[in-house]
């Protein structure tokens, strides 16, 4: 054990280099952050005149002054897009890891058909039209919630990852352990599999919360009642709403019919602030178990 510990150190120059390298990993992953918050705090007139800067330019709120002149739209768009990620989230890992688990399970008699229909249909698809007439004709999702939710529950790519993450840290012998109890297979799922990997439902449920966070997609072909425009595509809305703004401004904005100080650089990147705010915030709880998630199979081996 000795040995494997003097093994394992490394020598102080080594680590002086691994922490310059992360240092610049870290500020290559900041810098353009706040440039994006630098830009969205300038005033436009003064960017075209002096171009961008790495602190704001003629400080400014008038673009999240214009963003948020929403009102309640935004924060309707908030709140659906919250309601959303949190549903969404947990069907997905609820699903992926059922469906996982089942083509963990090396006693399951259609493993194998299951697992070349998931991976068939990953690597093939019928296409956007009938994908379409599937949602709208037969499930009848169109200008419903559940058009923002139900597309994206269930994603092959999660169900091998999370197989792969249960083949490499959950041994076969617990399961027939739960078996020799008189578990159900229900029961062993939720109160013997799952609290064991929480470290891979935690790196699920961080790709799905990110997927139906950043997601303007479905809206875009499923939604037409404002009502149900989540964050993202209302920015969207709100992002081609400055386009035409601004083209219009540059036709009229010489006889003073429309105002020419459309904060139209700086309100977009308002909008890329205000949207990814609320997940950069919930990445520090799910770092602890997907670092682990991610890691596992360099500590098994």
């Amino acid at each position: 054990m000795q040995s494997r510990s003097k093994f394992m150190q490394i020598s102080i120059g080594s680590e002086i280099v691994l922490h310059i390298v992360f240092g610049i990993v870290t500020l290559a992953c900041l810098i353009p952050l706040w440039s994006v918050i630098s830009i969205s705090l300038s005033d436009d007139n003064k960017m075209r005149q002096i171009g961008y800067r790495f602190w704001p330019v003629g400080f400014s709120t008038k673009s999240y002054e214009f963003v948020l002149a929403q009102g309640r739209a935004l924060l309707n768009a908030y709140g659906l897009t919250i309601l959303v990620t949190l549903v969404g989230t947990i069907l997905c890992v609820l699903v992926v890891s059922m469906y996982a688990y089942i083509l963990f399970r090396k006693d399951f008699k259609y493993r194998k058909f299951f697992t070349f229909f998931g991976f068939f249909t990953m690597l093939i698809n019928a296409g956007l039209v009938p994908w379409y007439i599937v949602c709208v004709n037969v499930l009848h999702l169109k200008d419903t919630i559940y058009a923002l939710i139900l597309p994206y529950v269930m994603n092959m790519w999660y169900v091998l990852i999370f197989r792969t993450y249960l083949s490499m840290s959950l041994p076969d012998s617990i399961i027939e352990s739960a078996k020799i109890d008189g578990a159900g297979e229900f029961t062993t799922f939720f109160r013997i599999v799952i609290p064991l990997v929480k470290p891979g439902l935690a790196t699920i449920a961080l790709f799905a919360a990110i997927t139906y966070w950043n997601d303007w997609w479905l809206p875009f072909m499923l939604i037409e009642k404002p009502e149900l425009y989540n964050l993202q595509y209302m920015m969207y809305r709100v992002q081609q709403k400055i386009q035409y703004l601004a083209e219009i401004a540059g036709r009229l904005g010489a006889s003073g019919i429309v105002p020419t100080d459309l904060p139209a650089e700086s309100a977009r990147m308002a909008m890329a602030v205000l949207g990814m705010g609320p997940i950069v915030l919930a990445y520090p709880f799910f770092q602890r178990y997907f670092v682990k998630g991610l890691t596992i199979g360099a500590i098994k081996g």
